[in-house]
């Protein structure tokens, strides 16, 4: 059963699917021009009885036609039978898409982060798959309020990567971060709060 702190990461891309492209950007990878982004169904059901399910799909369009189709998934801990399933994700949201697919993988620790990011040879030569991984060394530290406010769900995400560090990225120093603009912003507020707490509960 997913966690607390797993549906809530998978909530901030489902009220905000450009974060996605803005992390994937944050790994030096060029998006394609797209003039939408909206969330797609998380089924990734094909032909056979099983039914694959991520745990988010955010699709890339231009003039109404998909340009890119990312696939989001948490990853609380290293799970080796995601090396299998993937894999199929990808390639039945390009068989469905008729466009390019990513694979982005959400971890909150570093061994995680690094064990997801080994890639998956899959037997034919020269095709292999390297998920695009966020972990706490690549999520930024969002430390201003400005940029905290104009980007809430990348703030959050920063919290949650980075909540236990004793200095202003820390849940402890978002805390006081915010307490200038919490009358003013309290729907960031709350988010933030939460995040801090989510942060320091184990995971």
């Amino acid at each position: 059963m997913p966690s607390i702190v797993h549906g809530t990461v998978i909530d901030l891309f489902r009220k905000r699917p450009t974060l996605a492209a803005t992390l994937i950007r944050e790994r030096g990878v060029v998006l394609a021009t797209h003039d939408e982004v909206r969330l797609e169904s998380e089924s990734l059901a094909d032909c056979k009885p099983a039914e694959y399910r991520a745990d988010a799909v955010i699709v890339h369009r231009a003039e109404s036609k998909p340009v890119l189709g990312v696939i989001v998934e948490v990853q609380l801990r290293p799970d080796e039978d995601k090396r299998w399933s993937w894999p199929v994700y990808l390639a039945t949201l390009r068989a469905r898409l008729q466009c390019d697919t990513a694979l982005l993988v959400m971890c909150l620790s570093s061994k995680t982060a690094s064990e997801c990011a080994t890639p998956i040879d899959m037997g034919h030569p020269g095709w292999r798959l390297a998920p695009l991984v966020m972990g706490p060394d690549h999520l930024p530290r969002i430390t201003d309020v400005a940029q905290a406010i104009a980007e809430p769900e990348l703030a959050a995400l920063s919290v949650v990567a980075h909540g236990r560090d004793p200095g202003p990225a820390g849940a402890g120093g978002h805390g006081r971060l915010l307490q200038g603009g919490s009358r003013s912003w309290p729907t960031v507020w709350a988010r933030h709060m939460l995040m801090c707490v989510l942060a320091l509960l184990p995971r």
